[in-house]
């Protein structure tokens, strides 16, 4: 015997049936053959012998078939029984119907289910459940997926329910299609009461809605936030503490930062432990109101780590300490106030023992030097984990000392660890702690200090290098006046013919370009004389395309990218090429073998200034023009000097070394900024700001210069009051007016020349003047003449820029100018408009 299933055996005897029925039927045949074979010769009796035979063959045959027929049909009644008991036990309604919708089977449960007792009036599903429209739109949905042969299923409430206990009920229906049974399309439909499931559900959300609303309402807050400083959850009471709005809390809103005040924030990031390791450290700290009020606070700040260390959520209890939360506690109130001091105050401090290890530190050091509190596993949260080796042995030599109740330590400045550049100046004392003697290091971030201090000692080092091309360019302006003057009065006197013309002529041109050196010493230290005029630079770089081209030769490709709607700018023009120019000249040297330079230019409005990252780029509307290359670059230590006149990376006879001077001089003087970044093999890119020029409503636009036809006659008359102290430029001026007819008075001082007007009230018709002499310069003297009742033109001379000396000058007195150096013709002509405008 075997302990198989009954069903098991009735299948394998079904199974076994039909075989059976062959084998016995072909063993019939076979005993029937031989019984013939051994039959006797009497025909008679072997006649009855084989009727009576073939009989017996026929009936076993039948007995047996009709065995096998027996078991097959027991074993599909048992089969069927099967299958009916466990539809009829079943605690879910079962009810099956055909695609007439004729019910074929409904099991014991469905009956209860629908209260129904007599079979009779047994109702399928569709005409079971009615009622409201959202139960008819469930039902339709289940029936219109029962007659498309598809699974479906639906849960709907019922008031009243089926049976009338209780008022509302929830049922769980589905609907399958069956295999096909006599060729007829079969459903079968379930009914399930889950309204004890339901009411079990809504039991938990009920208590977890309530655990929520004590959660929520506790005389304490509670926050959890995740590494990045996303608040995840914030109750009620910490939400009205600190004035937020509970609908901003989890949706990304709100983050740690915004209610942490100071460097509260970085103290809670710097907890840290090892994997598996559940942490909870205390904080005296101040939270931060949304008005911006402070909240003293106590945090209970406990975080999880999971493998590799990694920081979990923290759960952090918030205790409020403001005044009146609690009953007084001199000694507890006094810790209080202390903590919040310590985490509060801007300046970093951190408790440490002799050899450095952090014991207590406050919000700002762990803002400053979050690298000692994080630590590593050689020096664990040390002091010397958040400073360079530069300072680290001054640092040690400084604690020692603090540790052994020295006094007087002096501060020690530290580089700190970073991807910045930062540093630090540390002040150390001595610290009496309960478990050693240690030190107290305050800490003051000079980064900024530091900037500044570089930037003001490079500022003040341009401005002297400044002053004394300044003051160099005037002396030496007099100096090639009188050269080119003298020069002109010797070429008058000779024909081209001459064998002197020539080397007079190499005088006077060698003069002329020591006369542009002048110029570019001059707009370094930002004397130069500009005129500018109101510009749109797309324009300007169109125009000096062709001539850029032409400079940088074939091999270097040249690009120009405009903005759009660029904005206009007030320059010099001739002076903004000449920079344009200059710079475009340098990226081709910087590339011998050829490459590529390209231009551009766009409008940069006051919002985008601090992405450039330049302290001392004032927020502001500009024009920016950029020149870059791919050349060989400029080096880190050679960047800062590139600037400074005379310095050059050329070859002797190369260059000068004032070409960059020159462009930082006049991008200066109107107004703008020019910085440089550049990497060693990647190329350099110079970036000129102008400000942004906009027309101020009835302001007048100033008149273009128009070119006088020089008059053949330079011949004129008046008494002329010439002032320099230059012997040289005098002599060169007075011989040359007094040629073309003019009366010279000389003075070589204003001192002197306001006695020779005195002399001669009313018979001077111009004043020709230098304005740097000494005693007494040009605008004083200007002044004074006129408070004595001088009214005579005044035409100034001068190496320095025209706006240098004008704003000492009385409001709306008019004079004319002439720049030095000038030439012979230069001055008459002068001289010539001021006397005879005319003529």
């Amino acid at each position: 015997m075997t302990d198989q299933p009954i069903s098991a055996v009735i299948d394998r005897t079904e199974r076994a049936g039909s075989p059976a029925l062959v084998l016995l039927f072909a063993a019939c045949l076979v005993a029937t053959a031989a019984a013939f074979s051994l039959l006797p010769k009497d025909e008679a009796a072997s006649l009855v012998i084989t009727i009576l035979a073939s009989l017996a063959v026929i009936g076993i045959f039948a007995l047996f078939a009709y065995a096998v027929g027996f078991l097959q049909f027991a074993g599909q009644m048992a089969r069927n029984d099967l299958t009916k008991l466990v539809c009829d036990s079943s605690p879910e309604g079962f009810i099956a119907t055909d695609a007439d919708g004729k019910i074929l089977y409904a099991n014991e449960a469905y009956l209860q289910l629908s209260g129904i007792r007599d079979v009779r009036a047994l109702k399928p599903v569709e005409r079971l459940f009615c009622g409201s429209p959202e139960v008819s739109e469930a039902i339709y949905r289940l029936a219109q997926a029962a007659r498309e042969s598809k699974r479906s299923a639906e849960e709907l409430r019922l008031a009243p329910p089926l049976n009338g206990d209780g008022d509302v009920a929830w049922y769980r229906i589905r609907v399958r299609p069956l295999p096909f049974v006599n060729a007829k399309r079969v459903t079968l439909w379930s009914v399930t009461d889950v309204t004890k499931e339901r009411e079990r559900h809504e039991n938990v959300f009920q208590e977890l809605q309530h655990a929520i609303d004590f959660l929520d309402h506790a005389p304490a807050g509670f926050f959890s936030c995740d590494p990045s400083g996303a608040v995840s959850y914030m109750n009620a009471t910490l939400a009205n503490w600190l004035d937020y709005d509970l609908a901003q809390v989890g949706s990304g809103g709100l983050q740690l930062g915004d209610f942490v005040a100071g460097g509260g924030a970085a103290l809670l990031a710097c907890v840290s432990g090892a994997p598996g390791d559940v942490l909870t450290e205390q904080f005296d700290i101040d939270l931060k109101r949304r008005n911006g009020q402070s909240l003293p606070v106590r945090l209970l700040h406990r975080v999880a780590f999971g493998q590799g260390g990694t920081a979990g959520a923290s759960r952090t209890l918030v205790l409020n300490r403001a005044p009146g939360e609690e009953p007084a506690e001199d000694l507890r109130a006094a810790e209080v106030r202390f903590a919040r001091v310590f985490n509060a105050t801007p300046m970093a401090i951190a408790i440490v023992d002799k050899s450095g290890r952090i014991r207590r530190s406050n919000a700002a050091f762990a803002k400053l030097m979050p690298d000692a509190l994080k630590g590593t596993e050689a020096i664990a949260r040390s002091i010397y984990a958040g400073v360079i080796e530069g300072g680290r042995a001054a640092l040690e030599a400084a604690v020692v000392a603090a540790a052994d109740s020295k006094t007087d330590i002096a501060p020690v400045d530290v580089g700190l660890r970073g991807e910045q550049e930062r540093s630090a100046r540390l002040f150390i004392s001595a610290a009496d702690e309960a478990d050693g003697a240690g030190a107290t290091i305050y800490a003051l971030d000079t980064t900024e200090l530091r900037t500044l201090q570089e930037n003001f000692a490079q500022s003040q080092k341009m401005q002297a290098i400044g002053q004394l091309a300044g003051g160099v360019a005037h002396d030496f302006n007099n100096v090639l006046t009188a050269i080119i003057g003298y020069s002109d009065l010797l070429l008058a006197n000779h024909r081209p013919t001459d064998p002197s013309f020539q080397d007079i002529m190499q005088i006077k041109q060698n003069a002329n370009r020591a006369a542009g050196l002048v110029r570019q010493l001059l707009a370094f230290s930002r004397r130069q004389t500009l005129r500018p005029q109101v510009l749109q630079l797309g324009d300007v770089l169109s125009d000096l395309q062709m001539l850029m081209r032409r400079l940088v030769g074939e091999k270097i490709t040249l690009d120009l990218r405009h903005g759009r709607d660029l904005w206009l700018v007030k320059a010099d023009l001739n002076q903004f090429e000449q920079v344009i120019v200059n710079l475009v000249v340098n990226a081709r040297d910087a590339m011998p073998s050829g490459g590529r330079i390209e231009l551009r230019t766009r409008n940069i409005s006051a919002k985008e200034c601090s992405a450039f990252g330049e302290k001392v780029l004032v927020s502001s509307d500009y024009v920016a023009i950029e020149v870059e290359d791919n050349g060989h670059g400029i080096p880190a230590d050679l960047k800062e000097k590139i600037f400074e006149p005379f310095f050059t990376t050329k070859e002797v006879g190369k260059g000068t070394g004032l070409g960059l001077a020159m462009v930082y001089g006049i991008v200066k003087q109107t107004g703008g900024y020019v910085f440089c970044d550049s990497a060693v093999g990647e190329g350099t890119t110079f970036r000129i700001l102008l400000p942004r020029y906009v027309p101020v409503e009835g302001e007048e636009e100033t008149k273009k210069e128009t070119t006088k036809k020089s008059s053949a006659d330079l011949t004129g008359h008046g008494t002329i009051l010439l002032v320099e102290d230059e012997e040289a430029v005098r002599a060169f001026g007075a011989r040359a007016l007094t040629a073309r007819g003019y009366t010279v008075i000389e003075a070589a001082t204003g001192s002197e020349a306001l006695e020779v007007a005195e002399e001669n009230v009313g018979k001077i018709d111009l004043i020709i003047s230098d304005v740097v002499m000494p005693e007494m310069d040009g605008p004083t003297m200007f002044g004074e003449l006129r408070k004595r009742g001088v009214m005579a033109k005044v035409i100034f001379v001068s190496g320095y820029a025209e706006e240098a000396f004008a704003k000492n000058l009385p409001e709306g007195e008019d004079f004319g100018f002439l720049p030095k150096p000038f030439t012979l013709k230069q001055l008459i002509e002068t001289v010539k408009g001021a006397i005879a405008p005319d003529a």
